[in-house]
């Protein structure tokens, strides 16, 4: 890539100014390193400060004022110079203005080609990149060497705590011109041996009859009777050796050598995830009460929800992850400019418009499946009037204002007929009924509203509502919830209620397989007690048990409830839809999920977990001497009798590769709504142990055998190369 010309300019280096506010508008001097990964930047005259970002670091580059800082300052700097980086999870956001706009597209181009070749690294790349990585920044006077004080010192920072003779003895080994240094590739060379994997070498030795190579039905019987592959097998292994053996000679000999298999394990294929469940594998022609919907609450916060900054960056966040419900919460502001914040606190506002024009730009990047826009509505009149009209002028076409066949549905109509589409949920005077019969009077759609006993609500609706709004909400009418009877014989598809957690939860204890039929029918979105200030989030689970489908979390708040929602909605293509298991969509079904043995297609199912080892986990500590003491705890989360963890013991001093082999058993009883986490923690005695990382996905999308786990951040972004190398096994209960 260093022929490149946009790369080219990069590592020359530019002069760009940093912006943070109006006020603060800072001139740096940012430069690609010769490493073709790392971006220094520091300013032209604080004496030897600098900073450092990993271009692995970034997810994006947004070309223009796309940011609320750069719109803020577009009438001083033009589009042209402008461009925002992005970075991964929670990271945030780093504005610059270049000098010209040739200057700018440089920048522009090139981070955005290293941020795709990041992103297209192979395992074995990866980890080379890693470890070169790690030896830049040890290398403190940049020559390029390293002693084995220094070595000594990397493996340190890099969790390894080992028997000194032996780091020796492979140092030694790696330093062939003998010159008591290693330089980095030589480096590369010793930290292979040193990460060789005697558990992996165990499995292959099991299979192996010479120990040395495994040819091709060997690899093939490995995959019948360790991996459960049935009869496509014998193709895939040659597969397998095209693509993972890295000697040639192996290669057309039909092997596979040990380097090669332990590549295939620790790739995506050999990971814990079913790979065909990656991929848009479910039926999405079904009503959209059939699917859980993966959603956000007071989207527009990036913090809490007392001081927390609105920001159209946290629209953007949310919509990338694949939510397909987001929130808004409207005022009347001032200049007749509807504003969205949190009512009543001091968290910033930001305008309606912008929102929508964000939501426009961002609303099908991740998923073509439609976003749902819930309207949290406390303005007056006049400014829904405004409200409306940004609607329909800035979405135009992709606002849903009509039904799609003419006809009052039955039933919802489906992601697939809706795709490209936003819908608005949100009140609504009178029912679709009235829209195709606008012969009726008011008084006759009031006498047929009274039979729901909402009249009088409707009455006082009609005097604070704008038509305008109102005509806009289609298949999405907020209603009071009067009760599952009343709505049995009363409700309309097209109808939804919002449910407090505490409700949702009541509701589901004490009826459960009432709110399992409703839902079948109608959609439900349930969301956080307004007590939780913090922004904290509730378990979504508990919701999901009994089919709520527009479940709202705080996206913004990293934790074990966004671990579960991301775990759920990991599976389908990312596409922010997930259907629910049929015995959820039939509206006669008798399934309760606080008694699920009582259900006919009852089946149990034992999971069987054997952690084997991990490798190379962070340091949570960043104290010189300090190594991790790591266990891992898996936990179990579905209907209230699949609630479970268990955890293996901790192993000292060895964040580089613990090895466990603990075997960790559960029963699932109701395997369609389960989740499984890992999580990967620091012991400490003395306080609450640290969190290292963690990973979660559905059950159904287990591939069972010798799988490897690729850690996640509190983020819910990637660590490499941190993993954890499980056996897993999935049995029916006898």
């Amino acid at each position: 890539m260093e022929d490149d010309p946009h790369v080219k300019v990069m590592m020359a280096g530019s002069i760009l100014r940093k912006v943070k506010s109006r006020s603060w508008k800072k001139n740096r001097h940012f430069r690609l390193l010769e490493d073709g990964l790392t971006i220094w930047y520091k300013s032209k005259w604080v004496g030897k400060g600098h900073a450092t970002f990993s271009v692995t670091d970034l997810e994006a580059v947004r070309e223009g004022h796309q940011s609320e800082v750069l719109l803020n300052i577009a009438e001083e700097f033009p589009a042209e110079l402008c461009f925002t980086l992005v970075f991964h999870g929670r990271q945030g956001t780093l504005d610059l203005v270049a000098e010209s706009p040739e200057e700018a597209q440089a920048w522009i181009q090139g981070v955005r080609k290293l941020i795709h070749k990041a992103q297209t690294m192979d395992e074995k790349e990866r980890l080379d990149q890693w470890v070169r990585d790690w030896f830049h920044k040890a290398d403190k006077n940049k020559d390029g060497k390293m002693n084995f004080k220094e070595v000594k010192t990397l493996l340190k920072m890099m969790n390894v705590d080992m028997n000194e003779d032996h780091a020796l003895h492979l140092f030694t080994m790696a330093d062939k011109p003998e010159s008591g240094s290693l330089e980095i590739e030589e480096f590369v060379h010793f930290y292979k041996m040193l990460t060789q994997r005697d558990e992996v070498w165990k499995v292959f030795q099991d299979y192996s009859e010479d120990g040395e190579k495994l040819m091709l039905e060997e690899l093939e019987n490995f995959l019948q009777t360790e991996q459960h592959e049935g009869e496509q097998s014998s193709q895939h292994a040659q597969e397998l050796i095209d693509r993972y053996e890295p000697s040639e000679s192996a290669k057309k000999q039909g092997t596979m050598s040990l380097d090669g298999f332990q590549m295939y394990l620790c790739s995506q294929e050999g990971s814990i995830f079913k790979p065909e469940h990656q991929d848009l594998y479910q039926d999405m022609s079904r009503p959209l009460s059939h699917y859980f919907i993966s959603s956000s609450h007071n989207t527009y916060l990036l913090e809490d929800q007392l001081r927390g900054q609105s920001s159209l960056e946290a629209y953007i966040q949310a919509l990338k992850r694949g939510c397909r419900c987001v929130e808004i919460d409207c005022w009347d502001g001032g200049d007749g400019e509807p504003v969205v914040y949190h009512g009543h606190t001091l968290t910033s506002k930001i305008f309606f418009k912008d929102v929508i024009s964000t939501l426009k730009e961002y609303a099908f990047k991740a998923s073509e499946f439609p976003v749902i826009l819930s309207l949290e509505n406390h303005c007056g009149v006049e400014q829904q009037a405004v409200m409306a009209q940004y609607l329909t002028q800035i979405l135009g076409d992709m606002l849903q204002t009509t039904l799609l066949d003419g006809q009052v549905p039955q039933q919802l109509p489906s992601p697939q007929e809706l795709k490209g589409k936003i819908l608005l949920k949100a009140k609504k005077i009178g029912g679709l009924e009235e829209c195709l019969d606008e012969t009726l009077t008011d008084e006759g759609s009031d006498e047929e509203e009274m039979a729901n006993g909402d009249a009088e609500m409707e009455s006082k609706q009609k005097s604070n509502m704008a038509r305008e709004l109102s005509d806009l909400v289609i298949y999405c009418k907020s209603v009071h919830f009067h009760g599952f009877e009343h709505a049995r014989s009363h409700a309309k598809c097209y109808e939804m209620s919002s449910f407090s957690e505490s409700k949702a939860k009541r509701l589901a204890k004490e009826a459960g397989t009432d709110f399992v039929q409703y839902n079948s029918r109608q959609l439900s979105r349930t969301y956080p007690s307004g007590l939780r200030t913090d922004s904290s989030n509730y378990n979504p689970q508990d919701m999901w048990n009994v089919g709520c489908q527009i479940v709202a979390l705080n996206f913004q708040t990293a934790g074990l409830e966004m671990d579960l929602n991301d775990g759920l909605f990991g599976q389908n293509g990312c596409c922010g839809y997930v259907l629910k298991p049929d015995f959820m969509s039939d509206g006669n079904t008798q399934f309760n999920p606080e008694k699920p043995e009582e259900w006919e297609g009852y089946k149990p199912l034992r999971l069987s977990i054997q952690v084997i080892s991990g490798q190379q986990l962070p340091k949570v500590n960043q104290k010189e001497g300090s190594i991790v003491d790591p266990l891992v705890r898996v936990e179990i989360y579905g209907v209230p009798q699949d609630q479970a963890r268990e955890e293996t013991g901790y192993i000292n001093n060895n964040g580089f590769n613990p090895v466990w082999n603990e075997t960790l058993n559960f029963t699932i009883h109701t395997p369609e709504l389960a989740l499984v986490r890992f999580v990967v923690e620091d012991y400490d005695k003395a306080s609450r142990n640290d969190f290292i990382g963690q990973y979660t996905l559905p059950f159904t999308c287990i591939q069972t055998g010798y799988r490897h786990i690729h850690l996640l951040s509190k983020d819910g972004t990637a660590i490499p190369p941190s993993s954890l190398f499980v056996n897993v096994s999935i049995s029916e209960l006898t």
